[in-house]
């Protein structure tokens, strides 16, 4: 089992930035994914940032690239999101999910909420 805990959200205005964490812990050995994605009220999840580990390759959706910036710590087991010029669009609950492998599974945090105000 792999337990992820969220933080760094909260009130902006937009053209702001905010920064999210999540850390991880448990079976974090066999992690090879951490990403994010945020749901929005009555809204489907969407997709926001992924990073390999290894590579370090990243992938973002269309809708953040440019503004958001994905990163991670692999000595405390933690992503990070650095969200600039926040736009009100950008106001969901913001969920981190790892993978692992062997089994593969993938696991999500409770999520921290954004909120960009006009």
């Amino acid at each position: 089992q792999v337990q992820l805990v969220e933080s760094g959200g909260g009130l902006m205005q937009a053209g702001g930035s905010l920064k999210l964490s999540c850390a991880a812990s448990g079976r974090t050995l066999n992690v090879y994914k951490m990403g994010w994605f945020r749901q929005a009220p009555g809204k489907e999840r969407e997709f926001v940032a992924v990073i390999w580990y290894g590579s370090e390759t990243t992938l973002y959706s269309d809708s953040v690239k440019g503004r958001f910036t994905i990163s991670r710590d692999n000595a405390k087991n933690t992503v990070y999101l650095q969200m600039n010029n926040l736009k009100p669009e950008d106001t969901a609950n913001y969920l981190c999910t790892v993978t692992t492998s062997l089994p593969q599974n993938t696991y999500w945090g409770q999520g921290t909420q954004v909120t960009v105000s006009s």
